[in-house]
């Protein structure tokens, strides 16, 4: 009685919001690069989701390193190079993919579009790019994996409830998840300023669509995954967590097990000690820790120390195709992209996601050929300079 009346009520919100005002998806001629499609987001989207999108920590520095660390490096074109064929494909654990471009695990996408994590997985699985789900998906895993085509991998949030943080690996596993992707830059908490500051502007009453009132400022969304647990004293973050707790993952699965979060060589040739799989270098998309380099900053002490024992992949500010490039000069396996494909999710929905996709691929392929560089292998640090 009480979800029906949920459910009613979360209808009518909708009706009213402005996530029914999202653009035609037939209308994207004014839409060039992915930076479009925030403007559009900012109108389609409420204001206190669109803060929770937009958010870093602290001052956002650690949000503006992620962007600034592009302009340090340059790329260094080739000439007189066969360009006629080019290659984009990439292989990660033992699976070719068409490209080196991932959804990025993000939290909430209903948020976002009435649709979310569906309308992502039905463009990721028309272009073939491989997704990754979040732990805080309001789609439950189950019905993601039935829309894409090829195995999605399951993000985890160690909560501080084993029989919880089990639960949600063997449902991953259910679907047929090759690897778990266990994020560790949260466990101290965060100070997430530019989303409070953005509460204050959204005038809506959030417990209609956030029926949970307990998991924190005005209610949030039901946490599908956390299903049938109490709230009361759950958290996504697990401060206890160290290395020891990645043995007890190795006991729990036989999944691939990547860490994502990892910003240090020294961390990163601990995680090469301990037999993980793969590292994502990652700071939350600047919503870890505050005053941090940004991930492409970080990226070539990470890929010394690893020395070609594991994939690596990045996220953290990727806005264009000579972004992902030069991740890949640097030595990165594949990129993970994140606000692009939310802000166009929020403004066109699947459409809008899709053509994200389409325009790095064609940026990313752009590049290849201005750097004369016909497949991944053949892309390395030649290709790319560093300002002084």
């Amino acid at each position: 009685m009480k979800q029906a009346l949920y459910r009613r009520q979360f209808l009518q919100f909708l009706a009213a919001s402005p996530l029914f005002a999202a653009e035609d998806p037939k209308d994207m001629k004014d839409v060039f690069n992915v930076m479009d499609f925030e403007a559009k987001a900012r109108v389609a989207i409420p204001p206190a989701h669109f803060g929770y999108l937009s958010t870093g920590v602290d001052d956002d520095s650690t949000l503006r390193a992620n962007r600034a660390a592009f302009n340090k490096v340059y790329l260094r074109p080739r000439r007189m190079v066969d360009i006629s064929k080019i290659d984009t494909s990439v292989t990660l654990f033992g699976e070719s993919w068409p490209t080196p471009i991932i959804i990025a695990p993000a939290g909430s996408q209903k948020a976002y579009h009435p649709e979310g994590e569906s309308a992502t997985a039905r463009a990721a699985a028309a272009a073939d790019h491989l997704q990754i789900l979040s732990t805080i998906t309001s789609t439950p895993i189950e019905e993601v994996a039935k829309l894409h085509k090829r195995k999605i991998w399951y993000q985890l949030y160690p909560t501080n409830v084993w029989a919880l943080t089990e639960r949600m690996v063997r449902r991953a596993e259910a679907v047929g998840s090759p690897t778990l992707v266990i994020t560790v830059d949260t466990q101290g908490g965060r100070n997430t300023e530019t989303e409070a500051r953005s509460y204050n502007l959204d005038s809506r009453d959030c417990s209609v669509c956030h029926p949970a009132p307990k998991m924190g400022r005005k209610g949030r969304r039901p946490i599908v995954m956390f299903e049938g647990f109490p709230l009361d004293s759950l958290s996504t973050a697990n401060p206890a967590q160290n290395w020891e707790t990645i043995r007890k993952f190795r006991q729990l699965t036989k999944m691939k097990i990547v860490l994502k979060g990892l910003e240090t060589a020294e961390d990163a040739r601990l995680a090469v000690e301990h037999g993980i799989d793969g590292i994502v270098v990652s700071n939350h998309g600047g919503r870890a820790s505050d005053s941090t380099l940004g991930t492409l900053d970080v990226l070539p002490e990470i890929v010394a120390a690893v020395n070609g024992k594991m994939p690596i992949l990045i996220d953290g500010g990727f806005r264009r195709g000579t972004d992902i490039f030069k991740a890949m000069a640097i030595g990165a396996s594949a990129v993970c992209i994140g606000r692009p494909y939310l802000w166009a999710l929020g403004a066109y929905g699947q459409p809008g996601v899709a053509k994200v996709l389409e325009i790095l691929t064609r940026e990313f392929r752009l590049a290849m050929t201005q750097c004369g560089t016909t497949s991944i292998s053949a892309i390395n640090k030649s290709h790319i300079g560093f300002h002084n």
